[in-house]
């Protein structure tokens, strides 16, 4: 009886929450949330297992990680702990839940802290006792391969954390290990999705004595730090908008990737990877057709500029008369893929069990020594404390032999 109202109570939040999505799904081209079925469908399952599991997000307080931990909360866990680096986004997270949600029977709490670091050591030697693990962090932008400091950095939170918090997952018999992936993970051609890749290497071998389980998805819409995310701080701050007009991508909404990731770490078995199946409730549509609807719902026309010149001095005063500058120009930056995918030719898809989620099914195949190589290789260029752009990308291509690397000498922070 108890699961049955929660389950009432969570098809009405569903629905109400469907209703403040609208805008976002109109700019991205869809009007009804894509997991839609395959979450009712799986409704009283989810809320049965997650009402009687204790959880740990990591990287919790991200565009994703909220997304993850708001799809957790409103299910009534027995435990939920998020950790993140970030302790203003922590801080925003619990007041959007306690906005949005209210509390819960079971325990909540936060942790602002780095999983690189003793102190998450601590805490997991302390604690660590969940049903489910949930890897959020990610370094994920394309241009984070710019320079070679933040690359590294993106091998050891991309690769290295993970593997690291798969280890700790294992000793403290953790149930399930979940982590997200990208799409560009699937026939990379830049170091993030390469990065990603690797990672799933390393899973592939962590598999043997845990169950994991991943997710690929497209561009998650408006998520802190993306293109569209700073059309509203253009706005904001009476400043031009840029974007490609020749770049189309799919998109999902911070609710699905949250839905996807949750249905992956609860309904995956060992090793799959959950994807959105390519049909016609998933659109490709360009930057710039969506900035075109963007501005429409501010009540602005777009006025395309020649230049940045012009646009930074058509911005004073322009939009007094109902326009905004845009400069829409063609891609030409470092690591853009002319078109996305989930899946690679080479991989097994299961595309029955759900509605709108595909699985790409794995065996456990990697290269001891090579992964053992790439990690001791990575580790001598720390201890030095002085390697290259080239040489991480080297070590790269050992591990994925055929990595379509984009290298054009342009990025996007040498753009408006």
């Amino acid at each position: 009886m108890v699961l049955y109202l929660l389950y009432i109570e969570n098809y009405n939040k569903y629905h109400s929450i469907l209703r403040l999505h609208v805008n976002i799904l109109n700019l991205i081209g869809r009007d009804k949330l894509l997991f839609k079925d395959d979450i009712l469908n799986h409704s009283n399952e989810l809320l049965e297992i997650v009402t009687s599991s204790t959880f740990l997000v990591i990287g919790g307080a991200g565009s994703i990680g909220q997304a993850v931990v708001k799809e957790i909360f409103k299910r009534q866990p027995k435990k939920l702990h998020v950790v993140d680096i970030s302790e203003n986004n922590l801080v925003e997270l619990v007041r959007d839940i306690r906005s949005s949600f209210g509390y819960i029977d079971g325990e909540f709490k936060t942790y602002a802290l780095d999983i690189g670091s003793i102190e998450y050591d601590s805490f997991i030697a302390n604690d660590g006792k969940y049903d489910y693990v949930l890897n959020l962090s990610a370094l994920k932008h394309v241009r984070s391969e710019e320079d070679e400091y933040t690359l590294m950095r993106m091998c050891d939170v991309n690769i290295f954390n993970t593997d690291k918090t798969i280890a700790q997952a294992i000793s403290k018999r953790t149930k399930k290990y979940f982590c997200v992936s990208t799409d560009k993970a699937a026939n990379p051609v830049n170091m993030m999705g390469a990065s990603k890749r690797i990672m799933e290497m390393f899973l592939m071998r962590r598999s043997k004595y845990i169950q994991i389980s991943t997710a690929r998805f497209a561009n998650v819409a408006f998520s802190d730090g993306s293109l569209l995310h700073s059309f509203n701080k253009r706005i904001e701050k009476a400043q031009p908008i840029v974007a490609p007009n020749d770049v189309k991508r799919y998109f999902v909404t911070a609710q699905e990737s949250g839905e996807l990731c949750l249905m992956s770490c609860i309904f995956g078995k060992n090793r799959d990877i959950f994807f959105p199946k390519l049909s016609e409730e998933l659109h490709l549509i360009s930057f710039a057709d969506i900035a075109v609807k963007y501005l429409k719902t501010k009540g602005y026309e777009v006025h395309e500029c020649k230049d940045e010149d012009e646009a930074r001095e058509l911005v004073k005063t322009l939009p007094t008369e109902g326009k905004w500058p845009c400069l829409f120009t063609s891609s030409d930056t470092s690591g853009e893929k002319d078109f996305e995918e989930f899946y690679t030719d080479k991989e097994s898809l299961d595309m029955k069990s759900f509605e709108n989620i595909g699985i790409i099914k794995n065996d456990p195949e990697y290269d001891e020594n090579r992964l053992n190589n790439f990690s001791s290789k990575i580790a001598s260029f720390k201890k030095s404390l002085k390697w290259s752009k080239d040489d991480i990308k080297q070590e790269f291509l050992k591990l994925i032999p055929d990595f379509g690397h984009i290298e054009t000498g342009k990025y996007l922070d040498g753009k408006m």
